[in-house]
């Protein structure tokens, strides 16, 4: 049947509740290579409760709130995350419940053969007071569902680094066995862990999340340029351009433009761009 891009247009979910607990937060953090220096009191505080923590990883709100990709009726098996758009509006508790709204913020077909960019909003709330907490937009790379008929709608924004060196990088290594642990913060794709699918999908092994190597990027800018303090980032975007396999090394590089930062996630030993076009706001803590 073919994309009805209209009928999507008006797909949504309201008053969506989602609990979490530390231990939530504890698993995401350790899917993102926090721990793995059992010694580093910066990372402990992330993956241990004990009087500092745990600390909230800023990427957390990825996995918090149910996806309703499956319902927008996409060729699900020609879809790829494009790009990711999270603004933090206040710094999440370690445990608690978030209330979300998600639509479907624009359709921009690109044309018969040529697929069709569909952007996923939600915006999420504390529980408690209805406070706002997040903003995320998912951009969905729609490769079979071009020609679709979308209202014409604006492309988002995509941000540009400078023309320059970067100003510094930061490498961070991955386990072998990361796309396992951090499947449990509930992408159970089975490209992530089934070494049989990861071939018939044109890949040596299974391949890491990109959310995981996008929260992977956060850890870095947050290491290098925020004091390890979660609360100082309050906006990252990022465009998904090539996988990582678990066990290589993520070198962040970045450029620092008063409360910007520009990144790219680098693959060491390959010539590959995981990540492109990124665009990280900080700022005093929270």
């Amino acid at each position: 049947m073919p994309f009805d891009a209209v009928a999507a247009l008006r797909i949504g979910a309201s008053d969506v509740r989602s609990h979490y607990s530390s231990r939530d937060t504890i698993l995401y953090a350790l899917g993102l290579g926090m721990g793995s220096d059992p010694l580093d009191p910066d990372q402990i505080a992330f993956v241990y409760e004990g009087q500092r923590g745990p600390r909230v990883m800023p990427t957390l709100p990825v996995v918090l709130v149910p996806s309703n990709t499956h319902s927008l009726g996409l060729d699900m098996t020609r879809v790829l995350h494009g790009e990711q758009r999270l603004t933090l509006h206040a710094p999440l508790a370690p445990e608690g419940e978030v209330i979300s709204d998600t639509r479907t913020h624009s359709i921009i077909d690109k044309g018969e053969g040529r697929g069709a960019i569909v952007n996923v909003e939600t915006i999420g709330r504390r529980a408690t007071d209805g406070a706002p907490l997040f903003t995320m937009i998912k951009s969905l790379f729609a490769r079979g569902d071009g020609g679709c008929g979308a209202p014409p709608a604006e492309p988002l924004p995509v941000h540009r680094p400078p023309d320059r060196p970067a100003d510094l990088d930061h490498a961070i290594a991955t386990r072998p066995d990361q796309a396992l642990l951090y499947r449990l913060s509930g992408d159970y794709n089975p490209l992530h862990a089934d070494p049989a699918m990861a071939r018939r999908a044109g890949f040596e092994r299974p391949i890491l999340h990109g959310l995981c190597t996008y929260g992977v990027a956060a850890r870095a800018i947050m290491e290098r340029l925020c004091d390890h303090d979660p609360t100082r980032i309050y906006a990252l975007e990022a465009r998904f351009t090539a996988p990582v396999l678990p066990g290589e090394t993520i070198v962040t590089e970045m450029w620092r433009d008063a409360d910007t930062v520009s990144f790219r996630c680098r693959v060491a030993g390959r010539d590959v761009i995981a990540i492109d076009n990124g665009r990280c706001v900080i700022g005093p803590a929270r």
